[in-house]
């Protein structure tokens, strides 16, 4: 079984969620029996509604525990800092061209979220970046063209 790359937050983030999923299932169960109750399971509305949550609940719980199992979970805070561009880290670079700055975190893809600046390490960006050390000047195809950025600072945080 192949490993995912993840970051400390990101496993947190999981593992949080998924303690909620776990708590809601005993009322979840609750919805049912007291459904079951009320009678005629075919046209009752209250009982199909609480199964149809049961099961969306279950189909959570094991999507989050089949990525917790296959997740190598990266703490870049333990690896010492040497400028590079690996998986968890922050870089920040500026295009070439109009000198704005742009700050990146790599993260795995369940984690990305480009609102907050988190992209996944097989982005193209990402895919640009790793490996490279600050002062590097990078040329990255991205669907708007090509970019020409410098890397500014990578940070392990």
């Amino acid at each position: 079984m192949e490993k995912v790359p993840m970051t400390v937050q990101g496993e947190l983030a999981l593992r949080e969620e998924l303690d909620r999923l776990l708590k809601r299932r005993p009322l979840i169960s609750e919805a049912i029996a007291e459904a079951r109750e009320l009678g005629d399971l075919k046209e009752n509305a209250e009982y199909h509604a609480a199964r149809e949550e049961q099961g969306i609940c279950e189909a959570q719980i094991r999507d989050i525990e089949y990525k917790l199992s296959v997740a190598q979970v990266i703490d870049v805070t333990q690896i010492p800092n040497e400028g590079k561009v690996i998986f968890g880290a922050t870089v920040t670079v500026i295009d070439v061209e109009t000198d704005e700055e742009l700050t990146y975190r790599i993260v795995g893809d369940d984690e990305a979220n480009i609102k907050n600046n988190k992209i996944s390490v097989n982005s193209p960006i990402a895919r640009g970046l790793i490996g490279k050390v600050e002062g590097d000047e990078v040329s990255i195809t991205t669907p708007g063209g090509v970019k020409e950025f410098e890397i500014d600072s990578v940070e392990y945080q």
